[in-house]
């Protein structure tokens, strides 16, 4: 069975790409994740946080780290944590580079645009094979309007697209006013080779007895996968650009419906967080054999093949499938 499929020019084994997560912190893992079957791995993310207090320094040294890395492949690495030196953060990733076949993209969180453009090159330069720009910042300022808010991320992306010169996505999340329309110009206009659908925004949570703040980790679940998947429909054939479906994939089903929706690839954190790295090849078989049983020799006949585009009713993706959803409640609900 051929699972191959081409992301943003990079050629992948399989469909199926690890997230940024912190599995990644370990060389171990990587090597790990690629013999599991990964299609490739995005890396952990470094954040502008990580890097400021010694800005200054890292900057102008960049070249010097990069050439001094000659270890054995075996080093082990400490757990992320923000006090990570960024000497180490670059350390890791060229470690990372050098120890597997597969593909490695970079994430990158920065809040400053200047921090993007810096950070970028000097991701670019530990030789990744492309760069993902985390978008996570939540805009709570009442006076900055939405068409700031897009501007200063197409400006963003545009000067870091320009610095590395390497395949770069961009990884958004849903809550922009006309979504539609805000992709296309981070493709067109910022020169976004793949957009990552969906970034998914950690929301805190009240202790009303001591009137603390928290923001425990809740894992994706399966349902999740149902936003990237209708807007990945809606704009597969829209413009030139490569789709990734993120959260909520969990089951090789999950896998083949993002395909169909016109996902490339298809990338998984929290099923490998709960299950352990093998699971990409439980994942892989799994999706093999779905194919095999609908008689589809390749994951290429199936994408974007339940697109907006080729689908039978374009409006299921649209207000009427929310007006027949309702309408097709059962009448037991509404006797409650």
């Amino acid at each position: 069975m051929n699972i191959e499929t081409d992301y943003m020019g990079l050629h992948l084994r399989s469909p199926i790409v690890p997230s940024a997560c912190p599995l990644t912190e370990r060389l171990e893992n990587v090597k790990r994740l690629e013999d599991a079957g990964a299609g490739a791995i995005v890396f952990h993310s470094l954040f502008e946080e990580q890097l400021q207090p010694r800005r200054s320094e890292i900057i102008p040294g960049v070249e010097a780290v990069i050439a001094n890395i000659t270890e054995s492949m075996a080093y082990s690495w400490p757990p992320q944590n923000f006090s990570l030196d960024p000497e180490q953060y670059l350390e890791q990733l060229c470690r990372a580079k050098a120890a597997v076949d597969v593909p490695i993209i970079a994430s990158l969180n920065a809040h400053t645009e200047g921090g993007w453009v810096e950070f970028a090159k000097l991701i670019r330069e530990t030789g990744v094979d492309a760069l993902e720009l985390n978008l996570y910042s939540v805009p709570s300022d009442p006076d900055q309007n939405g068409q700031e808010i897009e501007t200063n991320y197409l400006r963003i992306i545009a000067a870091v697209k320009a610095a590395v010169r390497i395949p770069v996505a961009v990884k958004l999340s849903p809550f922009f006013t006309s979504f539609s329309n805000v992709a296309r110009k981070f493709v067109k206009q910022g020169g976004a080779d793949a957009l990552v659908l969906f970034n998914r925004f950690y929301q805190p949570d009240f202790n009303p007895a001591n009137f603390e703040t928290s923001s425990d980790l809740l894992l994706s679940t399966p349902v999740e996968m149902r936003l990237p998947l209708r807007w990945i429909a809606m704009l597969y054939g829209k413009f030139q650009a490569d789709f990734a479906a993120t959260c909520g994939v969990h089951y090789a089903i999950d896998i083949v419906k993002l395909l169909m929706a016109g996902a490339s690839v298809t990338m998984v954190c929290s099923a490998l967080l709960n299950r352990g790295i093998s699971y990409l090849t439980t994942l892989e078989g799994d999706l093999s054999a779905w194919l095999e049983a609908h008689g589809y020799d390749s994951v290429r006949q199936i994408q974007g093949r339940m697109s907006q585009l080729n689908c039978p009713d374009p409006s299921a993706f649209e207000r009427a499938q929310y007006v027949r959803t309702m309408a097709s409640l059962p009448s037991k609900y509404w006797r409650k």
